[in-house]
């Protein structure tokens, strides 16, 4: 296996989530050369991170013409994912894109096709479901699939935030034209969905959904912002909103992996206005022998109930919670790993992947995921619209 550190990244991107991607790879001794977004941000964030080639002006055809790049990393906004991940792997670049992997499936079958084309020698693709990399998500599935919790009954959850409460509080994620027609739900909801059907080891098959948008108008500053920066009412202007603040959705999966969590039925409740979470993606499990519980604002453990039992809290690099999840750990109990480390641990599985040409497990999602993940947006659009159950 060629050594990690001999990989080559270039990121798009130097928002919120770009710098995320760079402090992982920094991490893992993978070496960073390029960076490219306006000239100003990728000039301060090359100085910041010591990545020798800067390319502004957006100017990503130039970055994938590096002869010193081997794999792009997208973190630019939804609307350009597509076009920049087909000429990468043009290019022969792997690839890791930011979710959602397009604004719509006509787009994201592109990407597919592309990613198909290559074939077994081609370049590995992922799409950023990193809280599949969770080690609680990576325990909790490793349970279901050997049947610690019996046949699964349903799923129960959330993904609750509270960035854009305010009607004063924006992001390009707001715009339908920049992010997609759906903004709660495509970008935390998904993350949900993914998690679970990677848990469960099984696709939503079908949906029914409500969604809402509880500030009908907002107010935005004359320029851009970086997520979560906080601006000066004053010089905001008035804007009508096309993306929904919250929804409720209803799924029913398919045909799981294993014996133990097929045709299983889930509820999820979305919202970016709920005032006091931050980034609670939260689900429980429950069987025919028990359940799990789990909340990414405490990623360190693991609610396990029983009928019969005492209940248990499983924490990380504890028994019940390290021999299963031991490849995606590095620290021993009691030192916490949360939302940068299961960053890290995604970042660790592709390049591996890339390294042992193509022979390690690939637990990351794929372009075929991604491009599902998009389907079920459309889904849920539509079923919000039709008030009835649609297959994805």
């Amino acid at each position: 296996m060629t050594p990690l550190h001999q990989l080559r990244a270039g990121i798009i991107g130097t928002g919120f989530i770009g710098p995320v991607h760079i402090e992982a790879l920094k991490r893992l001794g993978v070496t960073v050369n390029g960076i490219c977004g306006s000239s100003k941000s990728a000039r301060k964030t090359g100085e910041l991170w010591g990545i020798p080639e800067v390319y502004g002006d957006y100017d990503h055809e130039a970055m994938y013409a590096s002869p010193n790049i081997d794999v792009v990393h997208i973190t630019s906004p939804n609307k350009v994912h597509v076009e920049q991940c087909l000429q990468a792997l043009e290019m022969g670049k792997h690839v890791i894109c930011e979710k959602p992997l397009g604004m719509t499936t006509k787009e994201t079958a592109l990407v597919v096709e592309a990613v198909r084309k290559g074939g077994k020698k081609g370049p590995v693709f992922a799409v950023n479901y990193m809280c599949r990399f969770f080690p609680a998500i990576l325990q909790m599935r490793a349970m279901i699939a050997r049947g610690d919790l019996g046949r699964i009954i349903h799923v129960q959850g959330h993904f609750f935030q509270d960035w854009l409460l305010h009607e004063t509080d924006y992001n390009w994620r707001v715009l339908a034209s920049e992010g997609g027609k759906l903004r709660a739900v495509g970008d935390i909801g998904t993350h949900w969905i993914d998690a679970v059907s990677f848990v469960l080891g099984a696709k939503a098959t079908n949906v029914f959904a409500h969604i809402e948008t509880f500030h009908k108008t907002r107010k935005r500053p004359k320029g851009e912002v970086q997520t979560f920066a906080k601006v000066d009412p004053a010089k905001m202007i008035d804007y009508k909103v096309d993306t929904e603040d919250f929804g409720s959705v209803l799924l029913k999966f398919g045909k799981a992996k294993h014996g133990f969590a097929s045709g299983v039925h889930a509820n999820a409740s979305i919202s970016q206005v709920a005032a006091g979470w931050k980034c609670s993606l939260s689900f429980g499990i429950y069987g025919t022998k028990g359940s799990v519980r789990w909340d990414l604002q405490q990623p360190n453990e693991i609610q396990v109930g029983r009928r019969d039992e005492p209940n248990q809290t499983l924490q990380r690099g504890t028994p019940g919670f390290m021999e299963d999840v031991a490849n995606f750990t590095d620290y021993p109990g009691g030192h916490p790993e949360g939302f940068s480390d299961a960053h890290k641990m995604h970042y660790r599985a592709v390049y591996e992947h890339i390294a042992s040409g193509k022979k390690t497990e690939p637990l990351f999602a794929t372009a075929e995921d991604g491009h599902h993940e998009v389907k079920l947006c459309e889904a849920i659009l539509q079923s919000s619209k039709a008030k009835t159950w649609v297959a994805v």
